[in-house]
């Protein structure tokens, strides 16, 4: 009983997921079918933000796919479609922007902060290693002797002291 159970719960949770947008287009060829799910995966939902149109259920998305359907019923070409959708939600429908002056810190942004960060840690390491390598540590010359002859007396052995009360 308890595997029934649990497998009419798996299954009920799975079916939610089943139901995600399905498009039943008819495609005159299998090329434009296949021109249909490139353009739709790689472009992106512009309310889901992290999926393509492909995979978003969301409403936008579902009218997207039909205007692309659309517009490759009518023999547009794939940069037309997608200049279209540039146009109207702007470079963010793109997984991939295109390297521009207003996307220059998106693409080089994260690597020119890693750069600074090494740069950074190196000078930090170089700093502390010319801390540590002075042996001195301020001592003038006289306390630098004086600093030895306790140390030397500290390493010889000395004679027992005898107390008396």
């Amino acid at each position: 009983m308890k595997r029934l159970l649990t497998a009419a719960v798996l299954g009920l949770a799975l079916s939610g997921t089943a139901q995600a947008a399905i498009d039943t287009y008819e495609f005159a060829s299998e090329a434009e079918r296949q021109r249909y799910r490139t353009l739709v995966e790689e472009l992106r939902c512009p309310k889901c933000q992290n999926q393509n149109i492909a995979d978003s259920d969301a409403p936008i998305a579902m009218d997207l796919r039909a205007q692309i359907f659309r517009m490759l019923e009518e023999g547009k070409t794939d940069p037309q479609i997608t200049d279209y959708l540039v146009s109207r939600y702007g470079d963010f429908v793109l997984y991939k922007p295109p390297v521009t002056a207003r996307t220059l810190l998106l693409w080089y942004g994260p690597a020119a902060l890693l750069a600074g960060g090494f740069v950074l840690l190196g000078v930090i390491l170089l700093r502390r290693r010319g801390k540590s390598g002075d042996v001195n540590n301020g001592l003038s010359e006289d306390e630098q002797q004086r600093l030895a002859a306790l140390l030397s007396q500290k390493s010889s052995p000395q004679p027992p002291v005898d107390k008396k009360d």
